[in-house]
């Protein structure tokens, strides 16, 4: 078992440790972008809160409901309909990534993955925007996942490139291989592009910062 993966029984059984689960939807398409790029699956992320891409979810309390059960009420809440999650969708179980190099995570964190029919996931975007408690506030909006490439860098290598939350960059990786959503070497390519592109941003970044300081001196 790769380092910080737990079995769910393991993880279930830690001691002083929180739990949160979060699912990817996602549902095949023949849709296609402009007409012409097949647009191939449509997956579901979210805009959270504090500007970081996620997965719907949160936190659960294994001593009061199951795994599931609590996802199912999470996803209630962020997204607006009911969504049964069994076990059968768990995908994997792990420790978070720690806060700093030194400290070690209490957090344990267990990913499912959910196919679903197309409607259903435009049922899903419809009502995370129109009846969801948390959308505005906990939930800023759901975000669809491009798995395609364009010339220049965008779809996937663009997406890549922004902020995710802990390990969900790595968990839409993982589920993208694991599910045949993505060729090996299209995430390959992506994720090099994707590179680039985070370079490029940063340099953006620190001229914005520079521009910043400059006018908060002459303030």
């Amino acid at each position: 078992m790769a380092s910080g993966q737990l079995s769910r029984a393991e993880a279930l059984v830690c001691s002083g440790c929180r739990h949160a689960c979060h699912v990817m939807l996602y549902s095949d398409t023949k849709a296609q972008l402009f007409g012409r790029i097949p647009i191939r699956h449509i997956i579901l992320m979210q805009m959270r809160f504090d500007g970081l891409l996620g997965f719907p979810g949160g936190l659960v309390n294994p001593s009061e409901e199951t795994l599931e059960a609590g996802l199912s009420r999470e996803l209630w809440e962020e997204l607006g309909v009911a969504l049964a999650v069994s076990v059968e969708d768990h995908v994997a179980s792990c420790h978070a990534p720690a806060s700093s190099p030194s400290s070690s995570s209490r957090l344990i964190t267990h990913f499912y993955v959910k196919k679903m029919e197309e409607e259903q996931i435009k049922e899903v975007e419809r009502a995370a925007a129109s009846t969801a408690t948390d959308h505005g506030q906990e939930v800023l909006g759901m975000v669809r996942v491009p798995v395609y490439a364009m010339k220049g860098g965008g779809g996937l290598p663009s997406f890549l490139s922004h902020s995710f939350i802990g390990n969900a960059r790595s968990q839409l990786l993982d589920a993208l291989l694991r599910f045949d959503l993505a060729a090996p070497e299209e995430l390959r390519k992506a994720l090099t592009h994707s590179v680039k592109i985070h370079t490029h941003t940063s340099g953006d970044l620190r001229a914005a910062l520079t521009h910043a300081e400059g006018e908060g001196k002459r303030s």
